[in-house]
């Protein structure tokens, strides 16, 4: 007779993953070391999870909400568009210099996985154009003089603030700050 899981096993398993896949790569990651670090066994690990790419996606889905609640506590007080561009580049800032920081999860998926069309690479494109779309949207609300540009050159100071160094954060925060003020 098959064992009852536990309440959370899924989370726990999730969790765990998410650990691996952030510090390691998705790639480099076995389901093996997932079971060992979750403390679960395989069948129930895939009872939660078919495949690899199911936990990936899962694992990606994860870090979308917490995005969305990270950059959604930080909108929050933001009032006006300018503001809220600001804001935006700020709490990226805030995450490009949290302990740990390794880089965007779902760049560095897209990263590992070039081409790939599988159901994780869909949830980080899927991430990557609905954040550029809250850009365009943000600065379609300035009423600046060339928002096409404006909005490519945030988004640009976005993907380089991904990449950049935690004291390189605050200079891209500064220099979305001049851009947003100059537009108007």
């Amino acid at each position: 007779m098959a064992r009852t899981p536990t309440p959370g096993t899924r989370d726990t398993i999730l969790t765990a993953a998410a650990g691996l896949f952030y510090e390691y790569g998705v790639r480099a990651v076995g389901m093996a070391q997932v079971v060992e670090v979750a403390g679960c066994g395989k069948n129930l690990l895939y009872r939660h999870f078919p495949s690899k790419a199911e936990l990936a996606a899962a694992y990606l889905d994860l870090v979308r909400r917490e995005r969305a609640q990270s950059a959604g506590e930080a909108l929050r007080w933001a009032g006006t568009p300018a503001d809220r561009l600001i804001a935006l580049v700020a709490e990226i800032a805030d995450w490009v210099r949290r302990p740990g920081y390794r880089g965007c999860a779902f760049r560095n998926y897209l990263t590992e996985f070039p081409g790939e069309d599988d159901e994780p690479a869909r949830v980080a494109k899927n991430y990557l154009a609905d954040t550029r779309a809250e850009v365009d949207r943000l600065v379609g609300q300035l009423g600046a003089a060339e928002p096409e540009l404006l909005a490519a050159r945030i988004w640009l100071l976005v993907n380089g603030l991904y990449a950049s160094t935690p004291e390189q954060a605050q200079t891209a925060v500064a220099w979305v700050t001049e851009l947003v003020r100059e537009s108007r």
